[in-house]
């Protein structure tokens, strides 16, 4: 997902109700409750919701946001790409072209040999430290699926696995929880190494149920939908499973949000 412009301040004469408790860095991480209420939004100028947990850019979201956020008590999720190259980041010319693969679809992206950890992890680790230097709660590891894509590159489900668990570790090591970001396919083994879920469309593609290892082990999962249409249908749907569902536009620009809850 593009993330091009996501604010460095919270909106002046912006006012929220305290959420459940006061965000705070706790020794080890972070653990996130069954049922969650949140906002997602990674561009344009950030909307304060009534939320527990707010989702914005680790890049563009400045320290001083995390805690007017944290100030009104809410936890914070640090955005961050570990399975595609960004053109448009500080870092991207860190990346050897070796590493990058096709595009992605969105622009300026392309998809990363995930299986070149030696190369890779010291690279997504100053990204990690970022988010808690910024002392983020949580961190949202975007495209971590590459093997389920046309990446250009021969990744295997075993390689994803490995690398992805690698992300969680590196994560919790930091003091951050870690949200799987879809790859409803690699739930049941993601899950112990997982704090929740941030899937999109899991409706509209009928994977909801995939992610049953979740709800069991009482971690959140939360859905993001895109089609206004399904709206009523998609709510009930994940209100049923113990999901915590909410429409967005696809951009994540703030122009939309309809929570279920």
């Amino acid at each position: 997902m593009q993330a091009v412009t996501a604010v460095a301040s919270v909106a002046a004469g912006a006012t929220l109700a305290p959420a459940h408790g006061a965000a705070r860095m706790l020794p080890g991480h972070w653990v996130p409750p069954a049922h969650l209420t949140w906002y997602w939004q990674l561009q344009g100028r950030l909307r304060i919701e009534p939320v527990q947990v707010t989702d914005v850019d680790g890049f563009d979201t400045s320290a001083a946001t995390v805690a007017r956020l944290h100030a009104i008590g809410q936890h914070v999720v640090c955005y961050i790409d570990v399975g595609t190259w960004e053109n448009w980041r500080p870092d991207a010319r860190r990346f050897p072209r070796s590493l990058l693969g096709r595009r992605n679809g969105w622009p300026g992206e392309r998809w990363l040999d995930i299986r070149r950890l030696r190369v890779l992890e010291p690279i997504m680790r100053v990204r990690l430290r970022m988010c808690a230097r910024k002392r983020f709660d949580a961190v949202e590891p975007d495209n971590i699926d590459g093997y389920a894509n046309s990446s250009g590159f021969p990744i295997g489900a075993r390689a994803q696995l490995r690398y992805d668990e690698w992300v969680a570790r590196a994560a919790h090591g930091l003091g951050l929880a870690v949200l799987q970001k879809n790859d409803p396919a690699q739930a049941r083994a993601l899950e112990p190494y997982f704090d929740g879920v941030l899937d999109e469309q899991c409706n509209q593609y009928s994977e909801c149920g995939s992610f049953a290892p979740y709800l069991r082990a009482g971690k959140p999962v939360l859905n993001a939908e895109y089609s206004a249409a399904l709206y009523t249908r998609f709510c009930a749907a994940d209100a049923h499973l113990g999901i915590s569902g909410a429409l967005y536009a696809l951009a994540l620009n703030g122009s939309r949000f309809r929570p279920c809850w």
